[in-house]
């Protein structure tokens, strides 16, 4: 199976300039558990996750005056829509993370994440079970 077959196409794009409540805000609005964050002034994508707003009000940071760009990451790994479900697990796995950008032609196309992929195993892997 392949990414583009258990990628959410419901893609949140926000702002550096975003809270990151307003950010938690959009992001529980869609139910999707990552943002990306697009920077106009150095036309870079990033992720924001619900991890990394949970990290940051654990330390005791304001989620009203904490804005999405201090608390993105921008050295992303991009997965393709034609890399196998194994190859997105492997990256995550690797990178320590739970959420791929799925980049198109240079612009996201989606968002791959753990959820999503065992949602897609899950059925085969049960059939595939002997009784």
């Amino acid at each position: 199976m392949l990414v583009r077959d258990a990628m959410s196409t419901v893609v949140l794009t926000i702002g550096p300039t975003h809270t990151l409540r307003q950010a938690a805000q959009l992001m529980s609005a869609r139910r999707v558990g990552a943002a990306v964050v697009l920077d106009p002034d150095t036309c870079g994508l990033g992720i924001l996750t619900e991890r990394d707003i949970l990290d940051a009000i654990g330390a005791g940071l304001n989620p009203d005056t904490e804005t999405a760009q201090r608390h993105t990451t921008t050295d992303v790994v991009f997965a393709g829509p034609r890399w196998t479900l194994e190859e997105a697990a492997a990256a995550m796995v690797h990178g320590g993370f739970r959420h791929l950008i799925v980049q198109e032609g240079g612009i996201p196309a989606g968002v791959v994440s753990v959820r999503d992929i065992v949602r897609c195993w899950a059925p085969v892997r049960a059939s595939a079970v002997p009784a």
